[in-house]
């Protein structure tokens, strides 16, 4: 953490199953929040209401029967903002600091009436005594509110969601995992993947900004990893592949499907693939295939027919990675069906909507059981995905 005038007052969430109602969060999730304690007191950002009551204490103790001159909205979200009003109710006289759209949005959740206001734009700052806070625009990243706020005598960002992971270990927020990128990898893909070019115009702000730790919203500070960190939202904000390999994902109806996944794997495997992942959409949790999707430059595809198109299962997953805007990559189709295959029709027509989608060939098309017979097939899909 920064120097003393900086108390954490977030809370880790450890009873939440699902984040966002979708994302399975098994090791949880933290709600970072921060006062800052100099002439003026600013908090930044409150946690969500599942947390409100352990976060009033924490801010309380912080304060040590100290007022609150400031809150700073960075994001609107519930799981950030909707201990606002609690905050307003505890500390009277609050003055909430946001960008107009901000103000906007949080109508939509609060009846704030004559609370006082703040209205700040890019490149305001915000005097707090020793300290000085610096506004920076970040819409769409992931809301059209989000702001970071910059504190320059102690080189501190705080970035919104930017930067932040799943996972509430409990630990102190100032301690980095060593496996930070898995889980921040998810998170960003799941959440912000969309928006990269939003990413890339927030990370050239960055770029002006000599910066010694990251606070997020989620997750630990960062300090030491800042550049891997940069460096990993760079590729992800322009859909560049991490490694060198090849990401399987299936959906199989009666099992057959899966062995075909299987045994390219196998065959990839004996020709020296550096790296081979195989996921079962069925089964596997989704958000972590789609991260998988994204980290690999290679990915097949293998999924049964079903009422002439292609399996729920990978359905879904094809609608994922569309609406997460997943491009540049190169992908094989493997299709089983029995008497009218038409899963690899399915399937590529979906494709055919992202960009940069490369489709190899052969397109393999299985019936039934796994046969030899399909093996020069399979064998065929996997010099191309070699080359």
């Amino acid at each position: 953490m920064p120097g003393s005038a900086f108390r954490y007052v977030g809370v880790n969430d450890h009873d939440i199953d699902l984040f966002e109602g979708q994302y399975q969060v098994p090791q949880g999730i933290s709600y970072n929040s921060w006062l800052i304690l100099d002439e003026k007191v600013c908090l930044m950002d409150t946690v969500d209401r599942r947390k409100q009551g352990d976060f009033l204490s924490n801010v309380k103790a912080a304060l040590d029967g100290r007022g609150i001159d400031y809150l700073v909205v960075s994001h609107v979200e519930p799981d950030h903002a909707s201990s606002l009003q609690a905050v307003l109710d505890a500390w009277p006289g609050v003055t909430l600091v946001g960008n107009a759209k901000t103000f906007q949005l949080l109508e939509n959740y609060f009846a704030l009436g004559e609370t006082s206001r703040l209205v700040v734009k890019e490149g305001d700052t915000l005097p707090l005594g020793e300290h000085t806070l610096t506004f920076v625009m970040a819409p769409m990243v992931h809301w059209p509110e989000v702001m970071l706020s910059y504190e320059s005598s102690e080189q501190v960002l705080f970035s919104a969601d930017a930067f932040g992971r799943f996972g509430a270990p409990d630990i102190a927020p100032s301690t980095e995992p060593e496996d930070w990128d898995d889980e921040a990898r998810r998170y960003y893909l799941n959440i912000v993947g969309k928006y990269g070019p939003q990413v890339q115009a927030v990370l050239k702000k960055a770029e002006a900004l000599s910066i010694r730790e990251i606070l997020p919203l989620h997750g630990p500070a960062l300090t030491s990893s800042i550049p891997h960190a940069l460096e990993m939202y760079r590729k992800w904000s322009a859909y560049e592949p991490e490694c060198d390999g090849v990401f399987i994902a299936f959906a199989s109806l009666h099992g057959n499907t899966e062995l075909a996944a299987e045994h390219l794997a196998d065959i990839l495997d004996s020709k020296g693939c550096p790296e081979i992942l195989l996921a079962d959409l069925a089964r596997d949790d989704m958000s972590e295939a789609l991260a998988c999707a994204y980290k690999y430059g290679k990915v097949v595809l293998c999924a049964s027919t079903y009422n002439a198109g292609v399996m729920p299962f990978m359905e879904d997953f094809l609608h994922h990675l569309k609406a997460k805007n997943w491009q540049k990559r190169t992908v094989g189709l493997v299709e089983n069906g029995s008497w009218a295959p038409m899963a690899a029709k399915t399937m590529r027509a979906e494709l055919e909507g992202m960009k940069g989608i490369t489709i190899l060939e052969p397109v393999v098309t299985i019936k039934g059981a796994l046969k030899t017979t399909d093996e020069p097939q399979l064998a065929a899909l996997a010099d191309a995905l070699m080359q």
